[in-house]
């Protein structure tokens, strides 16, 4: 099976893709276009950073818009921030 090659925009190279999806609706078809398999990786962990440290419950509408307007920071706009006070255990 041949990998499906994108440009990344988050780590601007030439990289592979995404098989399928990742998120409904146009962002998600943005992502699948334009964002590697690796970028979306680090994406994960940073949303799990954004999931834990601001106790986000997934379920809730308001979480899930805020992790909507993330992901689009992080991929699009390099803008998304670690939360507030957060500091990396040692």
């Amino acid at each position: 099976m041949n990998q499906r090659l994108v440009f990344c925009q988050k780590l601007q190279k030439e990289a592979p893709g995404l098989s399928n999806l990742p998120y409904p609706g146009p962002l998600g078809q943005r992502i699948f276009e334009s964002i590697c398999l690796e970028a979306w990786h680090l994406w994960l962990k940073h949303q799990t950073l954004l999931i834990n440290e601001n106790r986000l419950n997934v379920l809730d509408p308001k979480a899930r818009t805020f992790l909507e307007q993330e992901m689009e920071k992080f991929f699009f706009e390099g803008t998304s921030q670690k939360p507030a006070g957060y500091k990396p255990l040692e």
